[in-house]
């Protein structure tokens, strides 16, 4: 079992980095243009997202650790210290720089 989570959380790493890649050279929409994703779609439920990662359901999310929100992932594409920015997750939403989800990867440096 626990090499199928490996190889499911690599294909998804893969599959969310080649989103990210894509959408960065395709995004050029100011966050304040975008729509807030709706906490209650399926997308988001499925990946956990919440606009304030302290409320966060550790027991369903068990890899969620304080201090992850999405301000500091790697996939985040909003400006250093706005509130919200785009994510290729939530293509044409912008997520909340408090929020988290089950993607998060760390930022490099």
């Amino acid at each position: 079992m626990k090499q199928a989570m490996n190889r499911r959380r690599f294909m998804f790493a893969t599959g969310a980095g080649g989103a990210a890649l894509l959408a960065g050279s395709v995004i050029d929409v100011a966050a304040a243009d975008l729509p807030p994703v709706d906490t209650s779609s399926p997308q988001a439920m499925a990946l956990g997202y919440v606009a304030d990662a302290t409320t966060t359901d550790t027991a369903k999310f068990a890899r969620y650790e304080a201090g992850q929100t999405c301000a500091n992932c790697q996939l985040y594409m909003g400006a250093a210290g706005s509130e919200s920015g785009p994510c290729p997750l939530f293509a044409g939403h912008a997520v909340a720089a408090a929020g988290w989800c089950n993607s998060w990867v760390k930022k490099p440096g």
